[in-house]
């Protein structure tokens, strides 16, 4: 007789794993946030007109022009703004994931190498997408090297630099926000009163460098297959 095999025990053993959990929680709350700020912005008489104050719609309306010119000063590219939607979608979950971490009692999905994984392989994938979108199958041609006599060479070069950033990219968020949130629950559990503060101070400017340097990289990247510069 056979028994069906549950979902939950091929992914967790019977149990949903924690980095499922703050994975779905973070989603979640993003959505919630993305659409009720387009409800407050369709609700507005005059879209073009700056709430007074602070709202959940002026928020999110500085943070995507904040997105916005950022990624238009580091790619420095007519169709830079296509490019928005991925890498603003791309910093805001990492941010929020990384600040999930700051709640009392709860971990970050961030500081889980599946997940961080996971993110770099999706930019991997978006780079090599933009790659070929920009320089067509002549993009392939950049992983050859200059000159056709270096190919045997050059290959395999070319494919383990590529094949390594989202494994490095991955490693990097995962052993940075693991770090940072071990030593915040360990000191903050050693001290009482005021000094836990400096260290949940300490601990959100790591997780906006670290989504930061995510995205930067992930669009330095989308700059190198796009101009075929290595």
């Amino acid at each position: 007789m056979h028994r069906s095999v549950q979902f939950l025990e091929i992914i967790g053993r019977g149990r949903v794993p924690e980095v499922l959990v703050g994975t779905w929680i973070v989603m979640a709350l993003l959505l919630i946030f993305g659409a009720m700020a387009r409800t407050a912005l369709a609700a507005a008489s005059n879209p073009t007109m700056p709430d007074e104050g602070v709202t959940l719609r002026s928020v999110a309306e500085v943070l995507v022009e904040w997105i916005d010119g950022f990624v238009a000063g580091v790619m420095d590219t007519h169709g830079y703004r296509d490019l928005v939607p991925f890498l603003g979608s791309l910093f805001l979950f990492i941010l929020a994931g990384n600040f999930f971490g700051l709640i009392p009692g709860m971990e970050p999905p961030t500081s889980y190498s599946d997940l961080t994984f996971a993110l770099g392989t999706i930019s991997f994938a978006f780079y090599i997408y933009q790659g070929l979108k920009a320089n067509g199958v002549h993009y392939l041609r950049s992983f050859l090297g200059p000159i056709l006599l270096l190919a045997p060479l050059m290959l395999p070069i070319e494919l383990a630099d590529n094949l390594f950033r989202p494994f490095s990219l991955g490693v990097r968020l995962y052993a940075n926000m693991f770090a940072d949130h071990q030593v915040l629950s360990i000191f903050t559990g050693l001290t009482k009163m005021f000094v836990p503060l400096a260290f949940y101070a300490l601990g959100a400017i790591v997780c906006v460098i670290q989504a930061l340097i995510f995205m930067v990289l992930t669009m330095s990247y989308i700059k190198l297959a796009q101009s075929h510069e290595h």
